[in-house]
C-alpha cells in the first residue's frame, strides 16, 4: 500500500515539476529588466545621424576648416558624450528626479539668463553658452527641466489643476516667464513646441475641455502677435507660402530643400551623391538634415527614419499609461510630455524642411547635428528607459513577493496536515494496542 502511495506522489511531483518548468521558466528567462527595443531604435537614430550628417557636412567642412570629416569628427563626439550621459542618468531613481524639479526648473532659469548675459551671438540670436570647448544651447535642457517640473507639479496639484482656474493658471504663469526668456534670444520655435506639449499635457492630466481650448486659443494668437511684430518672422511665413515668388532671396533656403526632395525619388541618389550638400541647401547637416537624407535615400529612407520615430513616442505614450496603472503619475507625466516633446520637434523639423511649415531653427531629435540637442535627447530616452525598468522591477519584486506569501502558506499547510497525520497515527497505534490488547485477555478468559 505504501508503495502504491509513493508512486502516485512521485507521479504528481513530475507533473507539477514538468508544468512548472513549461510555463515559469520560459517567463523568468524571457522577463528582460528594460525595453531593448527602445534602446536599439535610439541607436538606430544616432547612427543613421552620424551617416548623413557626415556626407551633408563635407563640403561646408573642407571649404571652412581644410578638413572634410570636421563636422563629422565632432559628431561622433557627440554620440560617444550622448550615450555616456544617457548610461549615467539610466543608473538615477525616478524619485530623484520627482524631489528635484523644482531645483530643474531653477537651474533651466538661470542657464536662459546667463545665456542673456554672457552668451554668444551666431547669425543674429543669442542661445549659447562657452565653457571652455563645450558649447552649450541652454534652450535644450530648459525643456526637458520644464517637463520635469510640469510633471511634478501635476502630481503635487491634481486637483487644483481639473477643479479650479487657479490650479490651471499656475503652471502657464512659469511657462510665461520662460517664454520670455527664450524670446529674447530669440527662440520662438522652442516656444512653440514647450507650449504645444504644455497644452497636450494638461489636456492628459484632465484639465477641463474650455481650460484647454481657452489656453490653445490664447497661445495661437499668441504666436501670430509674435510673427506680426517681427519683420523676418513675417518674411519666413510668405516665403513659405510662395517660396517661389522670390527663389533666390527669402524662399531659396525652402526652394533648394524641395529640389533635394524631389531629386531623391522613392530611393534616392544613393549615398554620398547629393548636389544639394555641395552648399547650394544652407544649413544642411543642421536644421535640412532630413532634405539631404530624403535626396540620398529617398522617400523609403525618410519613411524609415520616421517610422522609427513613431515606434519610440508610441513606446513613450504607452510607458506613461502603464505607469498610470502602476499609481506613478510623476513617471506617467513626465513619459508623456518625453513622447509629445519628440514628436513636435520632429513634426516641426520635417515639416519645415518639406514646406509644410514655417522654416525654424529645430533639430530632428538623436538625428541632426547639434551636441546639447543631441545629449539631452538622448538623457529623455535613457529617463523612458529608466521608468520601464522600474515598472519591471515592481512587477518581479510584487511577484516575488506573492510567491513568497504562498511558498510561506505552504508550509504552514504542510505543517499542519504533518500534524494531523501524526495525531491520527498515534490513534491508530492506541486504538491497535487496545485491540491487541482485548484479544490477549479475551483469550486468557476462555
Amino acid at each position: 500500500m505504501s508503495v502504491l502511495t509513493e508512486n502516485k506522489v512521485s507521479a504528481l511531483r513530475q507533473l507539477f515539476m514538468s508544468k512548472h518548468d513549461k510555463t515559469q521558466a520560459p517567463n523568468k528567462a524571457s522577463v528582460q529588466p528594460y525595453d531593448q527595443s527602445l534602446i536599439l531604435l535610439a541607436i538606430a537614430l544616432l547612427s543613421i545621424g552620424l551617416v548623413v550628417v557626415t556626407s551633408a557636412s563635407m563640403p561646408v567642412a573642407d571649404r571652412l576648416f581644410g578638413n572634410p570629416f570636421h563636422f563629422a569628427i565632432r559628431h561622433g563626439i557627440y554620440v560617444v558624450l550622448a550615450m555616456t550621459a544617457a548610461l549615467i542618468v539610466m543608473q538615477i531613481p525616478m524619485r530623484w528626479w520627482r524631489k528635484s524639479n523644482v531645483w530643474l526648473l531653477l537651474l533651466a532659469v538661470v542657464l536662459l539668463i546667463a545665456v542673456l548675459v554672457i552668451g554668444r551671438s551666431v547669425n543674429g540670436s543669442t542661445r549659447w553658452l562657452v565653457v571652455g570647448p563645450i558649447t552649450i544651447q541652454a534652450a535644450e535642457p530648459a525643456k526637458l527641466f520644464f517637463f520635469c517640473y510640469l510633471a511634478g507639479y501635476l502630481v503635487r496639484r491634481y486637483e487644483e489643476v481639473t477643479e479650479n482656474l487657479k490650479g490651471f493658471i499656475k503652471p502657464l504663469v512659469v511657462f510665461f516667464a520662460l517664454a520670455l526668456l527664450l524670446l529674447l534670444q530669440p527662440d520662438l520655435g522652442t516656444v512653440v513646441v514647450m507650449l504645444l506639449t504644455t497644452i497636450g499635457l494638461l489636456f492628459l492630466a484632465g484639465a477641463k475641455l474650455w481650460q484647454f481650448f481657452s489656453l490653445a486659443i490664447a497661445g495661437t494668437l499668441a504666436v501670430v502677435m509674435l510673427i506680426v511684430f517681427e519683420e523676418y518672422r513675417v518674411r519666413r511665413i510668405t516665403s513659405f507660402l510662395d517660396p517661389w515668388a522670390d527663389p533666390f532671396g527669402s524662399g531659396y533656403q525652402l526652394t533648394q530643400s524641395l529640389m533635394a526632395y524631389g531629386r531623391g525619388d522613392v530611393f534616392g541618389q544613393g549615398l554620398g551623391n547629393s548636389l544639394q550638400k555641395l552648399e547650394y541647401l544652407p544649413e544642411a547637416h543642421t536644421d535640412f538634415i532630413m532634405a539631404i537624407l530624403a535626396e540620398e535615400f529617398g522617400f523609403s529612407g525618410v519613411l524609415a527614419v520616421l517610422v522609427i520615430m513613431l515606434v519610440i513616442v508610441m513606446k513613450a505614450m504607452k510607458m506613461g499609461n502603464l505607469a498610470l496603472r502602476k499609481e506613478r503619475p510623476f513617471d506617467a507625466y513626465l513619459a508623456y510630455s518625453i513622447g509629445i516633446w519628440f514628436s513636435l520637434q520632429t513634426a516641426v523639423n520635417v515639416g519645415a524642411s518639406a514646406g509644410i511649415l514655417p522654416t525654424k531653427g529645430l533639430t530632428f531629435p538623436l538625428l541632426s547635428y547639434g551636441g546639447s540637442s543631441m545629449i539631452v535627447m538622448s538623457v529623455a530616452v535613457a529617463i523612458l528607459v529608466r521608468i520601464d525598468f522600474e515598472m519591471r522591477v515592481d512587477g518581479i519584486q510584487a511577484i516575488n513577493k506573492d510567491s513568497a506569501a504562498k511558498g510561506k502558506k505552504r508550509t504552514l499547510v504542510k505543517k499542519a496536515k504533518q500534524k494531523v497525520n501524526t495525531v491520527i497515527e498515534d490513534v491508530i497505534e492506541e486504538v491497535q494496542l487496545d485491540s491487541s490488547t482485548n484479544a490477549k485477555s479475551g483469550g486468557l478468559y476462555d
